[in-house]
């Protein structure tokens, strides 16, 4: 079974606007990119697809990977942001 590690992040909108909007963005990392002949002036990867932490949330063993041991920061990071707008709308005009 893969485990994925996703955070997720929170940023609240500045107060002085007047539309209710909250951004999300969701962290994930994928293949390994460390570079394990760059001491002999080659390049080559070990081919982790995926990170995969090593332990619980919160401790320095998450920020290692299970499957390759390399760092979190190795791992390709892919954000992705999505925008939560509780906005509302514009009053209507009637006219006959």
């Amino acid at each position: 079974m893969r485990k994925r590690q996703v955070v997720l992040r929170r940023e609240e909108p500045p107060r002085t606007t007047t539309n209710s909007s909250v951004t999300v963005r969701s962290v994930r990392y994928g293949e390994c990119q460390k570079n394990h002949a760059a001491a002999v002036g080659g390049y080559a990867v070990d081919g982790c697809r995926e990170f995969m932490a090593s332990g619980e949330e919160g401790t320095s063993a998450a920020l290692t990977c299970a499957a390759c041991g390399c760092h979190r920061n190795f791992h390709r990071r892919e954000v992705e942001t999505e925008v939560v707008c509780e906005c509302s709308s514009p009053p209507s005009s009637n006219r006959a």
